[in-house]
């Protein structure tokens, strides 16, 4: 018999399991296209209906009426489960979250591969080592665009507002000076990714639509982290309009991997794994449609967690992706990556659905240290990044006392399919075709099959959305504390070819392969982290590739992921051959701003 819940919870689906047979996707059909040759088939689909209901086609999108096992189901258009086991219109004051007392028992990575985490910059702070606008002095000269020489680094951030910057760093200055820190994420420099609002910036998502008119509001969870005295040091690059998984954007620059630059950082929060990963800021945030969040953080080898859905506000910003983005937090250490998320994730009074949600807490309870694996699925990773994974769910499972549970899960290949055509048709009813003419050649394309997307498959791509919801259900009720594993991706990063950078890439095939295990997240709006495990040798260029392994808990399960990893920081620091890497790209903002602090 199953297990009741653990919690109650708001829109929890019904437990309904689905027992279906393992079934690959098909081989893919779509070409690879680049440069010219893209740029001129791009006129050509958008312009011929015939091609652009062939490429729909061909990618299932019109046989979604067909799957079977789906007559009785309900369409359900909006994932978000609501744990609300208490009252949840409490209230969190200012520092709550970010007291030294919270946190001092946590260690960051030790080692050669040791990356700086909050915890540094404030005890170098609090013993007057340098200041926070010794950091932000050392900062700007590397990420700036708009100087006559800017550095590799700069490609990574769409804007740097200086005096903004400036201003903010020398109020946290005045704060330690007078010993009244407001906590431990005074002062630490952080970046947003271009999707949310920030005042005084612009966001024009990665566009070439010029937004000339700066925001008058920053978006609610970047304000939590400024509460908090973060320093914003600007907004970070993205793949235009977050629709593919590289980070290519010809319009203002494509960053490369830190750790090997013939490689992606991946996407489409890119600019935001890029700052993490080569050492220029602890924490980022990114948003996640499609695995945006995640798929970065594994290329580029840092944290990165996809919150519930509706749990973080973004509010005002119009989130393109309605139904399967959320904003999240990108870190260097785990430590990071907690306190980043428990500030973000406070409730917003003005949102109907995050102010429902209970403020974050520790559990008190124990984990169950459960992890669910559904070996067919599991094993269709590169034997490279399986093998990394399979190494670090062995020391879990001999050294850190998890348990594995096999488990199943229907509907995968449909389940892609059904994600794949509601995000597509919800970005692209914010992009009409006259603003679309502006888009790169690849994202015209997307928007244009898109667009040949009828009611009837719509409505079928929810009714697989509430199935497999439902069979989750299952699955977290007959296993109280379930984290289902996957590698983040199953590819050992993604390298950039000859022409991408100018005119873009469309590789419909290797972007669906790439997302073959974060998807389901997103679609049925479940918490999932993503952790660095090990690296792998790369084909081509200097520099290992990391590798990210997954886990996707219960929904508002981010504590107990959280809780995950930290085992898995500690797999890496202490399992993994070599320990962990810094990225070729790393940057030593510590020592630079210590060399600020001694001249003044």
């Amino acid at each position: 018999m199953s297990s009741p819940p653990t919690r109650q919870f708001i829109h929890y689906p019904p437990a309904v399991a689905t027992d279906q047979p393992f079934s690959a996707p098909p081989p893919g059909t779509n070409p690879v296209v680049r440069g010219l040759l893209l740029r001129y088939g791009a006129s050509l689909i958008t312009s011929v209906g015939a091609i652009q209901q062939f490429l729909y086609n061909s990618n299932g999108f019109s046989r979604l009426q067909e799957v079977k096992g789906l007559d009785a189901v309900e369409c359900r258009f909006d994932p978000t489960v609501i744990p609300a086991a208490q009252d949840a219109s409490a209230t969190v004051e200012t520092g709550t979250y970010t007291r030294p007392s919270e946190f001092g028992a946590v260690e960051a990575d030790a080692g050669a591969g040791r990356y700086y985490s909050v915890l540094d910059f404030h005890k170098a702070y609090t013993e007057g080592r340098f200041t926070p606008t010794d950091v932000a002095e050392a900062l700007l000269p590397l990420i700036r665009r708009d100087v006559e020489e800017p550095t590799s680094h700069s490609v990574a951030w769409m804007d740097t507002k200086v005096e903004l910057v400036r201003k903010a760093a020398e109020e946290a200055t005045k704060r330690y000076q007078a010993g009244t820190p407001i906590g431990i994420l005074d002062g630490v420099p952080v970046a947003v990714k271009d999707e949310v609002d920030l005042k005084g910036y612009t966001r024009c998502l990665g566009t070439k639509d010029d937004h000339t008119h700066p925001l008058d509001a920053t978006s609610y969870c970047v304000t939590k982290w400024e509460e908090e005295g973060a320093v914003v040091v600007g907004k970070l690059s993205m793949h235009e309009i977050g629709l593919d998984t590289t980070n290519n954007n010809p319009n203002h620059g494509t960053p490369h991997n830190p750790h090997n630059p013939d490689f992606y950082t991946g996407g489409s929060s890119g600019g935001s794994a890029y700052a993490v990963g080569a050492g220029l800021i602890p924490i980022a945030l990114g948003a996640d449609g499609g695995g945006s969040i995640r798929i970065p953080s594994s290329f580029c080898g840092i944290y990165g967690l996809k919150t519930s859905h509706s749990r973080v506000s973004i509010r005002p910003t119009a989130s393109l992706a309605i139904s399967n983005s959320v904003a999240g937090p990108m870190a260097a250490n785990m430590v990071d990556l907690e306190v980043a998320y428990r500030v973000m994730a406070i409730p917003d009074p003005s949102h109907s659905l995050s102010s429902t949600f209970l403020p974050p807490a520790r559990p008190h309870d124990p984990p169950r240290k459960l992890l669910g694996i559904y070996k067919p699925w599991f094993d269709r990773a590169e034997p490279a990044v399986r093998d990394v994974c399979q190494a670090a769910l062995n020391h879990m499972t001999s050294q850190q006392g998890y348990s594995l549970v096999d488990i199943s899960i229907p509907f995968l290949v449909e389940g892609g399919q059904a994600h794949a055509i509601t995000i597509l048709s919800e970005i692209a009813s914010g992009f009409p075709s006259a603003r679309a003419t502006n888009l790169t050649p690849a994202n015209r394309v997307l928007l244009a099959v898109a667009g040949r997307a009828r009611a009837q498959d719509l409505l079928a791509a929810q009714r697989v959305r509430n199935a497999l919801m439902q069979h989750l259900a299952h699955l977290y009720r007959a296993h109280p504390g379930l984290i289902i594993v996957t590698p983040t991706t199953p590819l050992a990063g993604w390298a950039i070819g000859d022409g991408d950078l100018s005119d873009g890439v469309s590789d419909g095939d290797r972007s669906i392969r790439n997302m073959e295990y974060v998807w389901l997240a997103n679609f049925t709006g479940c918490p999932a982290l993503s952790m660095p495990v090990g690296y792998v040798a790369p084909g081509t260029g200097q520099g290992d590739i990391p590798v990210g392994l997954m886990g996707m808990g219960e929904w508002g399960a981010e504590e107990e992921l959280i809780r995950w990893g930290f085992d898995g920081e500690g797999w890496l620091r202490e399992g993994w051959e070599g320990g962990r890497q810094r990225a070729g790209a790393w940057v030593d903002v510590v020592g630079l701003a210590e060399e600020k602090g001694e001249r003044s």
